[in-house]
């Protein structure tokens, strides 16, 4: 859309969109509806280059890269802040038309000051859990800091009730301008910080932002089932907006340590259960642990395999979505061979393998049937 190489340098980008922009603004094009496209198209396409980010996944997976990462082609209604702000550096006083094509050019123009009001920020908790509060839920108590409303001057970062007025340097505008060539450059004012008004008196707890950090203490829900990397979103308990602004929201990231025994793929879970020889032989029923504590007695299948999986039907993971419904649980038998033998075992051994008939060049087994057994 720009017309230049994949590896072209910032600078070579802007002059590029910069010329497509002059050519087809609608300032120039009125009721020019495929001049209008032009114009949006270039927009866009600088919007992705101009951002690295975008670049770099536009670059490695074409437009799907940029999908759903604000702008782009193909991506719906964009954020176009990154191309506003590059537009006004590079157009000047023609910012006006740009607000028109994309909703408002991000807050720009004259302000309202702070009564506009702002929603708080979204907040993120990293949160370690048991394997065991995991599989079965808990309540967790957690304590982390947030900005709330400054008690002192209840929020309007001004001191005894004292109000603002009209930013002398900006007068209200919350921009300052200043001449370079033939454009016009816009930036926000450095003495209200583009708010267009300043606090004649402001509040010395706070000093000025109505906000002020205070260590926030919760009980968080685990719920059953809950794996390793999930968050918990817990709705205004974030930080509080300026101004009145409605709070952002908590993110807990759950961690799970790992368990001694146990380990999870999904719903279901797997351990592995020392057996003897004479039991894998012979067969045996073992008393085997649970998640839940419990002991479950399992019969071990006489020529029983070492690796072979028994399942333990609804002895594994509880559902997210619906915790009465549980995984399975899967053992996996080890058979362990003994390392000191007395006398009399070795005796015993070498009769049986003399009645077995014991190889002495035996084939490889096939590996589809090992897997086939849950031997491998």
């Amino acid at each position: 859309m720009l017309g230049v190489p994949k590896g072209a340098s910032k600078e070579d980008i802007k002059k590029a969109y910069r010329k497509i922009a002059v050519e087809n603004h609608p300032d120039r094009n009125p009721g020019d509806s495929k001049a209008e496209e032009r114009f949006k198209e270039a927009s866009e396409a600088y919007e992705v280059l101009a951002d690295e980010k975008k670049r770099q996944a536009y670059d490695q997976f074409g437009f799907a890269g940029v999908e759903g990462m604000g702008g782009g082609p193909g991506g719906g209604p964009g954020d176009f802040s990154t191309v506003f702000r590059d537009f006004e550096d590079i157009f000047g006083d023609f910012s006006g038309i740009f607000d028109t094509f994309f909703g408002g050019g991000a807050g720009r123009g004259r302000r309202q000051g702070r009564s506009t009001v702002q929603r708080g920020a979204d907040l993120r908790y990293d949160l370690e859990i048991s394997f065991k509060d995991a599989v079965f839920g808990s309540k967790v108590d957690i304590s982390y800091q947030r900005n709330t409303g400054c008690e002192s001057c209840n929020g309007t970062g001004a001191q005894d009730g004292s109000g603002r007025k009209t930013c002398e340097t900006c007068g209200g505008a919350g921009q300052v301008r200043r001449s370079s060539g033939f454009f016009s450059i816009a930036s926000a004012c450095p003495t209200c910080n583009g708010e267009g008004q300043v606090i004649e008196n402001p509040c010395k707890k706070c000093r000025g932002s109505g906000l002020i950090k205070k260590q926030q203490k919760i009980k968080v829900t685990i719920p059953p089932g809950i794996d390793h990397g999930k968050r918990i979103s817990l709705s205004g308990q974030g930080d509080v907006g300026p101004n009145g602004g409605r709070a952002g929201d908590l993110y807990v990231f759950v961690h799970v340590k790992p368990h001694e025994y146990f380990e999870r793929d999904g719903n279901n879970v797997y351990c592995v259960i020392p057996i003897s020889v004479s039991q894998a032989a012979l067969g045996a029923e073992i008393m085997v642990p649970t998640l839940d504590d419990k002991r479950v007695r399992v019969k071990v299948p006489a020529g029983t395999q070492n690796g072979k999986v028994l399942r333990l039907r609804n002895e594994g993971i509880p559902y997210l979505q619906n915790p009465s419904r549980r995984g399975d649980m899967y053992i996996r038998i080890h058979v362990r061979i003994p390392d000191r033998l007395s006398s009399k075992a070795k005796s015993i051994l070498q009769e049986l393998g003399e009645l077995e008939g014991d190889n002495t060049n035996p084939r490889p087994i096939e590996l589809s049937e090992l897997k086939r057994s849950g031997q491998l």
